[in-house]
């Protein structure tokens, strides 16, 4: 059995990776897919609000899906749509057609977000301690690597399906094996009944309320992450006078830092817990706002920019472990996978009202002071932090310790 979780864990592992060198190449290429579609300025922001609004369709029909299917089945289908659909996005010549790939990219990555993040809060149950933060760390290794070969592909004028074909052509192919060795942890048609209550029993409301907490810091620390990927260069080169090139780095130290906080998190977890984890986090984060807004030149501003990846990285896998926790203590497994799916869609939410919301404030005010404002709003994180605590804690140290039915219970009738 230890095998078989090892396996599911290594597998999913790749699926995440994998899922961040796709993301990354996509967004990190806007430009270039504007050109070829040769989509004016009035356009594009339709374009990018559709796909994470496609996104939450997508992991709205996951929660529902996950009442008759399991999560696993799910992510090795929606997977290679996502793939297949970037490579659709760089091989069309209408915008008709780039709408398509883009409509199948935005509801394929809702149900793959959504289910990946069931397997790996499955899996953490299953484990009995954090790991959930590795998965998220791996990611973010995926987008540093899909980042480095869009700029690759930028700096060789190489046309977007001649950059993304080799990449489709060996995670697609890669994710399809290794989606044999995924484990669920939970039960894919009729959820398990827990405490006498069917799981998913007394609607939305009841789960949504507990919830609740966990929505918001989810929401918050996606506006502050669509602060950083989209204002960062402009804050540095137009408000603190740096060069264009250097104006470039804080994205790529936000995302390192981002990796080696996330690498390191789980060990954290479990040490100290997760709530005092998340408190330091939105701590760090809020810290690194404000150094931002008060920076007087670029060197300073990146040490701002520093502080935000090493803050907010930890926020969207804790509250992702968290959700599902407290869900599955509450009403069984199969509720579980719908708070997370329910959850999801609030990582959309933030992410299109992040860079509105900055660049409303810049315009009108300032962009030193509009980035007080996602400052403030990871300050609330820490304040929502006794939210993570496990209620499954038996012991008072503020540490889960798993349920023995939990432990082993793996997909293919493992």
């Amino acid at each position: 059995m230890t095998d078989v979780l090892r396996r599911g864990r290594a597998s999913l592992a790749f699926s995440f990776f994998a899922q961040g060198v796709a993301f990354a190449l996509l967004v990190t290429r806007i430009p270039a897919i504007q050109g070829r579609y040769g989509v004016s300025d009035a356009l594009l922001p339709v374009f990018l609000a559709a796909v994470p609004i496609l996104a939450g369709v997508g992991s709205t029909a996951t929660e529902q899906l996950v009442k008759r299917v399991r999560p696993s089945r799910l992510l090795r289908w929606s997977q290679p749509v996502v793939l297949l659909s970037l490579l659709g996005v760089g091989a069309g010549d209408r915008v008709a057609e780039l709408a398509v790939a883009l409509a199948a990219f935005g509801l394929a990555v809702g149900m793959l977000d959504a289910s990946m993040n069931m397997l790996g809060v499955s899996l953490q149950r299953a484990y009995g301690r954090s790991i959930m933060l590795g998965f998220h760390a791996v990611y973010s290794l995926g987008g540093i690597l899909g980042a480095s070969l869009a700029w690759a592909g930028a700096h060789w004028h190489l046309a977007l399906w001649v950059s993304y074909l080799p990449v489709v052509a060996v995670l697609l192919p890669a994710a399809l094996v290794g989606s044999r060795w995924y484990v669920d942890a939970g039960s894919p048609a009729a959820p398990e009944k827990a405490d006498g209550k069917a799981a998913g029993a007394g609607g939305g409301t009841v789960v949504f309320r507990l919830l609740l907490p966990l929505c918001l810091v989810m929401t918050f620390a996606y506006i502050g992450d669509s602060t950083v990927s989209n204002w960062s260069a402009k804050y540095l080169q137009d408000t603190l006078g740096s060069s264009e090139q250097l104006a470039t780095v804080p994205y790529n130290v936000y995302m390192v830092t981002t990796l080696l906080g996330r690498a390191l998190g789980d060990t954290g977890v479990r040490r100290f817990g997760a709530v005092a984890v998340v408190r330091l986090g939105a701590l760090v984060a809020a810290l690194g706002f404000a150094v931002v807004a008060g920076a007087p030149g670029p060197w300073v501003g990146m040490l701002g920019f520093t502080l935000l990846g090493l803050g907010l990285c930890v926020l969207v896998p804790q509250t992702f472990a968290a959700a599902g926790r407290h869900a599955f203590d509450n009403y069984g497994p199969g509720a579980s996978d719908q708070a997370v799916a329910r959850l999801n869609i609030f990582n959309y939410v933030g992410f299109l009202v992040g860079s509105p919301l900055v660049g409303a404030l810049g315009d009108a005010w300032s962009y030193r002071g509009a980035m007080l404002v996602p400052m403030a709003l990871v300050l609330v994180t820490s304040v929502c932090a006794g939210s993570f605590a496990p209620r499954t804690d038996r012991y008072g140290d503020g540490h889960e310790r798993p349920r023995t039915a939990d432990v082993g219970r793996g997909s293919n009738g493992l």
